[in-house]
């Protein structure tokens, strides 16, 4: 926040500008929300599909957290996170910057690619971990659901 207003001050009072201040802003969000979704997964605050979920039972949720689990999350974060590995290394071999003047290293916001998917899938495992836990009694979970407000 304070970069983008001090950018937005520097650009409309001073007339100056930099895409590198620019960039970092993108760099800055992308970090927020990639590495932010696994923490997302942790609260249990992550986008569902809600068509049945909420009319199941606490072992019924947990049923459909687990095989959607490894049905789902854990292989598709893994297989983005697999596609995403060469576009980092590319950019790492090569010590991509950006074409704009004045811009950033690419390497490092595109490395967050891999990063963000594999701590999702390391979250969806402890996540399963939870869900077995609490199928076979070791634990209680809270698999309360609310739906957003829209």
């Amino acid at each position: 926040m304070v970069i983008s207003a001090g950018n937005a001050m520097m650009r409309y009072a001073f007339d100056l500008s930099s895409n590198a201040w620019l960039e970092i802003q993108w760099y800055l969000f992308a970090a927020m929300v990639l590495l932010g979704a696994s923490h997302t997964l942790r609260v249990n605050e992550h986008v569902r599909v809600d068509l049945v979920y909420t009319q199941l039972s606490d072992r019924g949720r947990e049923w459909v957290d687990v095989l959607g689990t490894i049905v789902f999350l854990i292989p598709s974060m893994l297989l983005i996170a697999w596609f995403a590995w060469p576009f980092f290394r590319e950019s790492w071999t090569i010590q991509e910057v950006s074409m704009n003047a004045g811009g950033l290293i690419r390497w490092p916001v595109k490395f967050l690619l891999v990063a963000g998917f594999v701590l999702v899938a390391l979250q969806g495992v402890s996540e399963l971990i939870k869900r077995v836990a609490a199928l076979r009694g070791y634990v209680h979970l809270d698999t309360r659901y609310e739906r957003p407000l829209q």
